[in-house]
């Protein structure tokens, strides 16, 4: 579910932009589940407009389907500490590369979920923390090209005190090690390109930008 609101107010002249094509502009010739998993591909066949006019030939894609997602950085505007996880990610095992993340709260949003129920939800279960309020961030596609995930990004404020310790539901295979940071410092390690995952670095640059003023108002 899309959020009611997303933060920032459009600049001059980007209303006036718009793209050059819709969802009208896409003709789905046969589409079929090629695998189901924990995860599943659809392979689908489709022709789309072309800018120099007319149509695509038939072009035959395979599409990941992982479900919408939901990330939120917990914060705490009268310490002014950050709630972050560390936890194994089997995606980012490659070369000599550590397959931890320092991330978000994150989950997958279930049927019939809104974005504030499943912020609110993984707080609990991923940091035992709960959270006040949200302020949306941004909602991106990670991997268009391939991917049909799109990820709800949040901050939510929270004001009982973070305790840092070993969280996730063991049933679901979770791992998580919470981490309690100072803003100061989370921004340091993101300027020190130490932050490695597309809705952590999206998040915390946005709080660069404008954490001062939602600090104002949270606090």
């Amino acid at each position: 579910m899309k959020p009611a609101m997303w933060a920032g107010t459009p600049a001059a002249g980007i209303d006036a932009m718009e793209l050059c094509f819709g969802a009208q502009d896409v003709r789905v010739i046969e589409e079929s589940q090629t695998f189901a998993g924990y995860f599943s591909v659809r392979r689908v066949s489709l022709q789309h407009r072309l800018f120099a006019g007319g149509w695509s030939d038939p072009l035959s894609r395979e599409v990941f389907e992982r479900g919408d997602a939901v990330g939120v950085l917990p914060w705490d505007p009268v310490s002014d500490e950050l709630i972050m996880l560390e936890q194994f990610r089997v995606g980012a095992m490659r070369g000599t590369d550590s397959p931890w993340m320092l991330e978000l709260v994150a989950g997958v949003v279930e049927d019939g979920e809104s974005d504030a129920e499943v912020a609110r939800r993984e707080a609990v279960e991923e940091a035992a923390l709960e959270i006040q309020q949200l302020q949306p961030v941004a909602r991106y596609y990670p991997s268009a090209g391939a991917c049909s995930e799109q990820v709800r990004l949040f901050i939510g404020k929270t004001t009982r005190p973070a305790v840092a310790g070993i969280h996730g539901c063991s049933d679901e295979g979770e791992d998580i090690k919470v981490h309690v940071l100072p803003r100061e410092q989370a921004l340091e390690l993101l300027a020190a390109g130490k932050i490695l995952n597309g809705h952590s670095l999206i998040t915390l640059q946005w709080l660069q930008i404008h954490g001062l003023d939602l600090r104002e108002r949270w606090r």
